[in-house]
């Protein structure tokens, strides 16, 4: 298909039935066939006469196209002939043109060179003159002349460089530097001349000679200059290494004002007499007293090296803060452009910031030190890049700072038993609901002067020094947290698991034990505050440590074992609040195992021992939250362990009570799901505000408490039919060990031959152990072994009790 067609006849499935049929759709269609017939023949006639068309056509079209091929090639070769003409045109136009500008190129060649040939000429008459006018006027000595003439006739010298093999230019190149080095000595002659270096009177003084000098040293050899400055300074500075002599009296720490006093004097007349002698560019003043730092730093260090006994605290703080005081003012003064070309690196670096470590310390404490510390550190933050002169002379006063971390242990050492002796005057806190459990004011003064150690030492030195006053700081924190705070804890009139005769007449008279005060549980809760503020200080105070010392000396800095001491002291607190509490309920569940359950007869409300220790818990816990408000999360800790450690107590003393009626365990099962709502209740207990207790402390209670009502859930079953009691046992409790189970059949008051035989049922009917070995069973035998040692203890004290 050439062209696109609507036509049915020219598509290429086309099928003849189907195209009749469109034609004739019905019979009555067919009437039309003739006239159908004859329109197809017509179509057939004028098909055949186009083809007819076509095929002649065709027949000329071969001819055609040679004929048209033959002149295309003609009409090429014309166009080639043409290109051709006019390349050879071009060829000859070129060669006329050279031909006419061939003189006129070599008149441009000539020209060139004549015009360099003349500049060369003209450079070497000036380098001949100026070599000439320079030697006669380096023999006037006309140095203002010599300092423009000097620098022109170098820089015209330069063009010479490449004419050195001429014998002619290198001897002139000789002279310059000949009068370059005869300049060079003569100078430094008129200078020793005008400044002798030997003895101490100046003869000479500023000249216009010596002005135009310093600017022929300018273009001279550096070490001209160099030389120059040297001597000057030397000089300038002869006075006051005679004045300050190492047996002089002024030289010692004390009179540190007078060296200070005499270059501050020296300065100010050298720029009256010799300002505008010198170049600007020179800096001679910041030379001078750049010169005299480093004499002054070893002048110093030598005579605190000879007389190292003579040097106190109080005088070595002195010399240094007058020392600071001076580098400060050389750093307002002065750019210290010229510290490059001395030998103070560390000059250059900047000391470390000199922020206080208690900046982000929360609490009434440390707002005041936030306060305190805010208008004395903002001003030195952008003071530290900016001087460089810090340490050109105090850097010498390192090496001594012994001396100084020496004082600060004694310090602290007075300032921890002026801590101890406070509270043994002042006593305990008083208890108050408002201010109870709150920071010691002995730790907010300790921290207040480490504070101030530190940015001081950090000022004086950033290396050796402060690893040792950090070592200074481990001491006396374990001092603190042994000396103020765990030395103060109260102490227990008995140890936990130990039993004395006190406690075992005061049992047996049924009195109770003897508890805390209020004041002493408003003490415990205030080392605890104290401690945890420590901590977090603490942690604080090692960062602090570590952006203030030397970056090769950070790892040194390690106040771990001083942070898990007070965890240790905030973990024994808890603990003593544990106990106190714990030791106040334990007449009330010895008296519950007591108790006759056997002869119960109803069930009431819950029983005496519930009330006394809901009691106990209500007096001790509302006075624990309200002084560990600041620290909620050693609160719950309290929750937590006192939970850990009383639940298995009561299931303990539950299993002494032995035998029990069914009525009786059903008010063991009051009493039991009493002491559960209480205990879920005790963070909030007695709070005005209800808070949600934590779920890691609902989650003991619930899965403790459940497990003593279980207890009673299977003592209350009966014993008959054996097999479903056990059954219904090892679903209730999920417990393998048989001590459990021989407890229970006790608590019911079975005959010993009831339980052989269900302690036989019992082994049979439990689950196997998984694959692996036994490890389960063992576990679960082994896991009564406190209440095993309870039993021991109890045996014990009744042995005692008899003989008593």
């Amino acid at each position: 298909q050439v062209f696109p067609s609507q036509d049915p006849l020219d598509r290429a499935d086309f099928n003849a039935v189907e195209y009749i049929n469109a034609l004739f759709p019905t019979e009555q269609s067919l009437a039309n066939i003739d006239e159908v017939v004859n329109k197809i023949r017509l179509k057939i006639r004028r098909l055949d006469d186009n083809i007819r068309t076509v095929v002649r056509g065709q027949t000329n079209v071969g001819q055609d196209g040679r004929q048209a091929l033959e002149e295309a090639q003609k009409a090429i070769q014309q166009l080639f002939g043409k290109i051709k003409d006019i390349k050879d045109k071009a060829e000859k136009s070129e060669q006329m043109v050279k031909e006419i500008t061939r003189d006129i190129k070599q008149l441009d060649h000539a020209k060139r060179h004549l015009t360099t040939s003349i500049t060369t000429l003209n450079h070497l008459h000036m380098l001949a003159g100026g070599v000439d006018s320079l030697e006669a006027m380096t023999r006037r000595r006309q140095y203002g002349e010599v300092a423009n003439l000097l620098q022109g006739v170098v820089n015209v010298l330069e063009h010479f460089n490449k004419y050195m093999g001429i014998p002619q230019i290198r001897q002139l190149s000789e002279r310059v530097k000949a009068a370059q080095n005869e300049l060079g000595q003569q100078i430094l002659a008129d200078f020793e001349e005008a400044f002798p270096s030997q003895g101490t009177k100046r003869t000479g003084g500023p000249s216009n000679v010596l002005r135009d000098a310093c600017l022929v040293a300018n273009v001279l050899d550096p070490r001209i200059k160099q030389e120059i400055i040297k001597k000057f300074i030397k000089q300038h500075l002869s006075e006051y290494l005679v004045l300050f002599q190492e047996n002089q009296d002024v030289a010692w720490l004390d009179k540190i004002d007078r060296r200070y006093a005499w270059i501050k004097r020296q300065l100010v007349d050298y720029e009256e007499k010799y300002g505008r002698m010198f170049p600007a560019e020179w800096c001679m003043t910041e030379r001078i007293a750049v010169e005299f730092c480093h004499v002054t730093r070893a002048e110093l260090s030598k005579i605190m090296r000879t007389r190292a006994k003579e040097i106190e605290v109080k005088l070595l703080l002195f010399a240094i803060q007058r020392t600071t005081n001076f580098e400060g003012l050389l750093a307002k003064r002065f750019s210290g452009c010229t510290l490059a070309d001395g030998t103070v690196k560390k000059a250059e670096v900047p000391p470390p910031s000199t922020n206080p470590f208690l900046e982000d310390e929360t609490g009434a404490e440390a707002d005041e030190i936030v306060m305190e510390k805010s208008d004395t550190d903002k001003p030195k933050k952008p003071k530290v890049p900016d001087n460089p002169f810090h340490g050109i002379v105090s850097k010498c006063f390192e090496p001594h700072l012994y001396v100084y971390i020496e004082s600060q242990d004694k310090n602290l050492g007075e300032l921890i038993d002026r801590f101890v002796a406070d509270f043994k005057a002042q006593g305990p806190p008083k208890p108050n609901v408002d201010e109870g459990g709150a920071v010691l004011p002995s730790c907010a003064d300790l921290f207040v002067y480490y504070k101030k150690c530190m940015v001081q030492c950090s000022q004086l030195s950033t290396g050796e020094p402060m690893i040792a006053l950090t070592t200074i700081f481990q001491k006396y924190l374990r001092e603190y947290a042994w000396k103020i705070l765990s030395g103060n804890l109260p102490k227990t009139t008995s140890s936990s698991g130990g039993l004395t005769i006190t406690s075992l007449l005061k049992e047996k008279e049924g009195s109770e034990v003897a508890k805390f005060t209020l004041e002493e549980l408003c003490l415990i809760c205030s080392i605890l505050s104290t401690a945890e503020y420590c901590l977090a200080t603490t942690q604080q105070l090692e960062e602090k440590l570590k952006e203030k010392v030397d970056t090769s000396l950070m790892e040194r800095i390690n106040l771990t074992g001083e942070m898990d001491t007070f965890s240790v002291v905030i973990s024994n607190s808890i603990q003593l609040l544990v106990q106190d509490l714990d030791a106040a309920c334990d007449p009330a569940l010895t008296a519950m195992s007591k108790m006759q359950w056997q002869n119960v007869e109803h069930v009431g409300d819950q029983s005496p021992y519930v009330t006394s220790v809901i009691l106990h818990i209500k007096q001790n816990v509302p006075v624990i939250r309200d002084n560990l408000a600041s620290t909620r999360k050693y609160f719950t800790q309290f929750c937590i362990k006192f939970a850990n450690s009383f639940i298995p107590k009561f299931i303990n003393h539950l299993f002494k009570c032995k035998p029990i009626s069914m009525v009786g365990a059903e008010q063991l099962l009051l009493d039991t799901h009493s002491l559960k709502m209480v205990l879920l209740d005790l963070p909030s207990i007695g709070s005005q505000v209800v808070r949600k207790a934590p779920a890691s402390y609902t989650k003991i209670v619930v899965k403790g408490m459940t497990r003593a009502e279980m207890i009673l859930k299977v003592v209350m079953a009966p014993h008959e039919p054996p097999v479903v009691f056990v059954d219904n046992y090892i679903k209730l409790l999920a417990d393998c060990s048989t001590d459990t189970f021989q407890k229970i059949l006790d608590m019911k008051g079975l005959k010993r031959s009831e339980q052989s035989s269900m302690l036989d049922l019992f082994r049979l009917r439990l689950p196997a152990p998984p694959p692996g070995g036994d490890s389960t069973g063992s576990l679960s035998l082994s896991a009564p072994t406190p209440e095993q040692e309870s039993s021991r203890i109890r045996k014990l004290e009744k042995l005692i009790k008899k003989r008593l």
